[in-house]
């Protein structure tokens, strides 16, 4: 039986986790269940799965899970907390973590995972973003592994050789194309963006997601997360990264080799899809996602993203390009800026303004520690809370 921890459990990522595990059971054990506040969501996974521990990162909500656990005689023990989040991922019966918390705030529970050694599934891509060789070196260090669970990400993965390491290049790798829906603005004019909602914003054609990283994706800040990510999962230059907008989300990312073989992966746009197939590598089993029906898809559109409409895109290459900080900026940046708009404190269109105004003004070279990283990314949200403030 192999034991798996959730961090986040009540999020789109994680619910899909827990669909697969279920059809899995004489197989995977729900360890450990994480969320932020959602004590009612938390609770009712409890009574579904029974972990032998549940984690809330809100104190209060914590004792209140608590309470209702202990009214319905469920054993599960309740940890709260950073502390509790890091502790979840170190237990010796845990083999694997689903990584799903959204943000900065999975950073340190991810790190954990790592140094302890176990098979990371990484949906939380802040952590390469953020603190890419720290945690790279948490991974070697520990012994286990890191295997992706981004659509885009998987699908590269799975589209290298088998256990190719190293730097791309090194496999015969010309470039890696990540696929991008366009999200809900893709044709619409850069001039009308600037009343957007949170909600029109949120209301993604293809995929369900939170609230957050549907806002990155309609800025296509999402998609320029996942470029920096590549770059720490596959040693990918740069200039070996490019990105295409492919409305159907059925190609989830290419790779092409130096012979001009292009090689994808398909599939229809579920989360279920990259999740099994993480917990069963090298192996696979079976994930509840329809066989894809390519009578019924009938085509399949690519094109080439619009900078005018995305400048978020262009942001995020320049801060890998930049190197040292800049990524770690950008994310922070991006955190608050994104916030804003969906408490409606900023405009839509300001987001990249905040996200380029604080890259020019904070520098600082590539943190070395974990505590100067953490340094750094809370000198970056000020530095965004000011800006917002003078845009809002």
């Amino acid at each position: 039986m192999i034991g798996v921890a959730v961090l986040g459990a009540t999020g789109s990522i994680g619910r899909s986790t827990l669909d697969v595990l279920a059809r899995h059971a004489d197989r995977f054990r729900a360890v450990a269940l994480t969320a932020n506040r959602d004590v009612d969501g938390l609770y009712a996974q409890c009574q579904a799965f029974a972990p032998a521990y549940a984690v809330m990162a809100d104190l209060a909500s914590a004792r209140a899970l608590e309470q209702r656990l202990r009214a319905a005689a469920l054993p599960t023990r309740v940890l709260a907390g950073e502390a509790g989040l890091c502790a979840v991922c170190e237990l010796p019966e845990v083999a694997q973590v689903m990584a799903a918390i959204v943000g900065a705030a999975g950073l340190l529970p991810t790190l954990a995972a790592a140094r302890a050694g176990k098979r990371v599934l990484l949906a939380n891509k802040e952590a390469l973003v953020m603190a890419g060789p720290l945690f790279l070196d948490a991974v070697r260090a520990g012994g286990g592994e890191v295997l992706p669970i981004d659509s885009e990400h998987n699908a590269v993965f799975q589209c290298l050789p088998a256990g190719a390491a190293g730097p791309v290049a090194g496999a015969g790798v010309r470039r890696i194309l990540l696929t991008a829906s366009g999200g809900p603005f893709r044709t619409a004019a850069p001039g009308s963006l600037e009343d957007v909602t949170p909600e029109q914003a949120c209301a993604h054609p293809n995929w369900s997601m939170g609230r957050k990283i549907s806002v990155d994706s309609a800025t296509m800040m999402n998609k320029g997360l996942e470029v920096i990510e590549a770059h720490w999962l596959f040693g990918a230059a740069p200039d070996r990264i490019e990105v295409v907008i492919h409305p159907q989300s059925v190609v989830h990312s290419l790779v092409e080799y130096v012979d001009g073989s292009v090689l994808a992966q398909l599939g229809n746009p579920d989360m279920r899809t990259p999740i099994a197939h993480a917990l069963a590598w090298p192996g696979r089993l079976e994930s509840g996602v329809d066989s894809l029906n390519l009578a019924h898809v009938a085509r399949l559109d690519f094109e080439a993203p619009d900078s005018n409409r995305f400048p978020c895109l262009a942001l995020a290459f320049a801060a890998l390009r930049r190197g040292g900080a800049a990524p770690a900026v950008l994310n922070a940046a991006n955190e608050v800026a994104v916030e804003a708009f969906l408490a409606r404190r900023l405009r839509f269109t300001a987001i990249p303004r905040v996200i380029e105004t604080v890259l020019e003004q904070v520098t600082a070279a590539q943190p070395q520690d974990l505590e100067s990283l953490l340094a750094l990314d809370a000198s970056a949200r000020r530095h965004a809370e000011v800006v917002v403030g003078a845009l809002g």
